[in-house]
């Protein structure tokens, strides 16, 4: 399986059958990613070294904008897009075979992970995989040790506060916390200007 053919599976968000051609390029994929973290995480790069090797890691240039603070992880890195002026903070984990956009001013917190695959609950279906997108709106700002799991879109300047759990969708211009996370309050229209 090519990847714009893995992609487009995974982006269909059609269950991927354990042993399947699908997982099968997965797993390639992944032995990829892991040579690509390697190389940012095990020693200094300056940051147009750190936007290289990202680039390298989607399949994607990224703006010189864009700011990443190693360590960082990922299990595949095909399928993950970000805009301009993102800022990624260190110790993310981002499962991004389900897709993951990242929207132009972005904040992500240390620690944050990104999760866009679940299993199936049965058991004998278990080492099945079921994709879902996670989208970041623009200005968002994902707090310190976030978990968002599959399906879940944060909202255009929405803030996720540190250590929620988020399995819902977070409205624009709010602020979410918790486990599970719920919206607490809106912005102020004072907060909301850029």
């Amino acid at each position: 399986m090519d990847l714009q053919a893995f992609l487009d599976h995974m982006n269909s968000g059609k269950t991927i059958k354990g042993g399947s051609e699908a997982h099968l390029c997965m797993c390639a994929l992944s032995q990829e990613a892991l040579q690509r973290t390697a190389e940012l995480n095990g020693a200094y790069h300056t940051p147009e070294e750190v936007r290289r090797i990202f680039s390298a890691l989607t399949g994607r240039p990224v703006d010189d904008t864009f700011t990443l603070f190693p360590p960082f992880h990922t299990d595949c890195g095909k399928n993950i897009a970000v805009g301009k002026n993102v800022f990624i903070n260190s110790g993310c984990k981002f499962q991004d075979q389900g897709g993951i956009v990242i929207d132009d001013g972005a904040l992500i917190g240390h620690n944050v992970v990104l999760a866009t695959l679940n299993h199936s609950l049965a058991v004998r279906d278990r080492q099945d995989l079921i994709p879902g997108p996670i989208r970041i709106g623009k200005n968002a700002w994902i707090g310190s040790n976030v978990t968002i799991l599959p399906g879940v879109t944060v909202g255009d300047g929405a803030v996720v506060a540190a250590g929620a759990v988020v399995t819902k969708d977070v409205s624009a211009y709010t602020v979410a916390g918790g486990v599970p996370a719920r919206v607490l309050r809106p912005l102020t229209e004072e907060e909301k200007r850029q």
